[in-house]
């Protein structure tokens, strides 16, 4: 799928290709609107989409006109590598937003470094920014500080000693590992350790493992895509009767839709202010940001805004501001104002970037968030 407007998306990618005239500034964007990770790509490909347009309507950049060169990589790592190839040499983009998971963040990299060319991630992995690469940048919090910020709050409830269930696809084994690393730094100790495959269907019997564990206080759910709603289901079934962390990875209303309300009931996890937009405190920096992308990107698709857009959201809004300042839409020069991005308030959290830190957030963009009636609410 590659689209070189910002309108009828979805169109584009039942037709499978576009034609635009020329822009002033392009930008390229692989996601995976399709396949198994859509739930992350779908949003983030119609929030750059929107982003492009109202940019556009409002005048562009500095003045010129942005252009959105779109592909969806279906999850696949060797087609995201395939296209950030082709937006680099071929469609020549100045900058690459992209790789919703990642596996296709990884096969991304080593494309935009050799290239030279700016890349945002829109994944959760530590290791797509440590090591800091020169071009590679990101948006979600990493995994660790996922594990770090759920390790927190299980120290504030008197936690010692906790069970992990993980899943093995790429987010899921780099949370476990993570989580593994830091866990000391709280006193708690991991008493049970179990995995599943994305595709299995069904995980009583590690739970089951994990129940019998002694002295066991809660658990946590290291994982993304469906995995993490089975391993809810299951809980409630098994009646396990103790606290349920689940990752970032599923920080959306569709966790909540999949797992069932009442299954999700109690369930904990650290997720962004655009969560509970609708409930934030008057005076929080991030409202005034986030209330105004819910709002568009609803009246736009007529779905329920979500974290992953977000992550779009706020990359966009990183390249925009980055261009705006460096008054120029050279690779290198659009490279070194993201490096500088000092207070820029997104979706996620708020941004200051340096040559030594390439994600710009710290666990305070992190909020604590419960099922509660089948809605998120904040943890005091």
């Amino acid at each position: 799928m590659k689209t070189l407007t910002t309108t009828a998306l979805g169109t584009l990618m039942a037709l499978g290709l576009a034609t635009a005239a020329m822009a002033d500034i392009k930008i390229g964007a692989t996601v995976s609107a399709t396949g198994p990770a859509s739930f992350l790509g779908d949003p983030e490909a119609k929030t750059l989409e929107m982003l492009v347009e109202e940019l556009n309507a409002a005048g562009g950049i500095n003045g010129e006109k942005v252009e959105l060169v779109l592909y969806d990589d279906g999850g696949d790592p060797n087609k995201a590598r395939t296209f950030a190839t082709r937006l680099v040499e071929d469609d020549e983009v100045v900058a690459i937003i992209g790789g919703s998971t990642t596996g296709t963040t990884m096969s991304i990299i080593s494309v935009a470094e050799d290239a030279e060319v700016p890349f945002i991630s829109l994944a959760g992995a530590v290791e797509i920014i440590e090591p800091v690469k020169p071009f590679t940048f990101k948006t979600p919090h990493t995994d660790r500080m996922a594990c770090e910020k759920i390790f927190e709050d299980m120290q504030k409830r008197g936690f010692t000693k906790v069970g992990m269930i993980s899943g093995t696809d790429g987010f899921g084994a780099s949370m476990q590992a993570q989580c593994k690393s830091v866990v000391g730094n709280y006193g708690i100790e991991i008493v049970a350790d179990e995995t599943y495959d994305p595709k299995d269907a069904d995980m009583t019997a590690q739970l089951t493992n994990i129940k019998g564990a002694d002295g066991i206080q809660a658990v946590l759910n290291p994982g993304f895509g469906q995995g993490p709603s089975i391993v809810t289901r299951n809980y409630k079934q098994l009646a396990i009767d103790l606290p349920l962390y689940q990752s970032h990875g599923v920080a959306s209303d569709g966790f909540i839709e999949l797992a069932g309300a009442d299954a999700a009931e109690g369930v904990r996890l650290p997720g962004t202010a655009l969560l509970i937009a609708d409930i934030l405190p008057e005076d929080d920096a991030q409202k005034p940001v986030v209330t105004a992308y819910k709002a568009a990107f609803e009246a736009k698709t007529g779905t329920p805004v979500g974290t992953f857009g977000g992550y779009a959201h706020d990359a966009f809004l990183i390249l925009k501001d980055a261009i705006t300042r460096a008054g120029s839409a050279e690779p290198a020069a659009i490279r070194d104002a993201i490096e500088a991005t000092s207070g820029l308030v997104g979706t996620t959290g708020v941004y200051t970037m340096s040559p030594e830190n390439h994600l710009g957030l710290d666990l305070s963009a992190f909020r604590m968030l419960e099922i509660k009636g089948g809605k998120w609410t904040i943890v005091e």
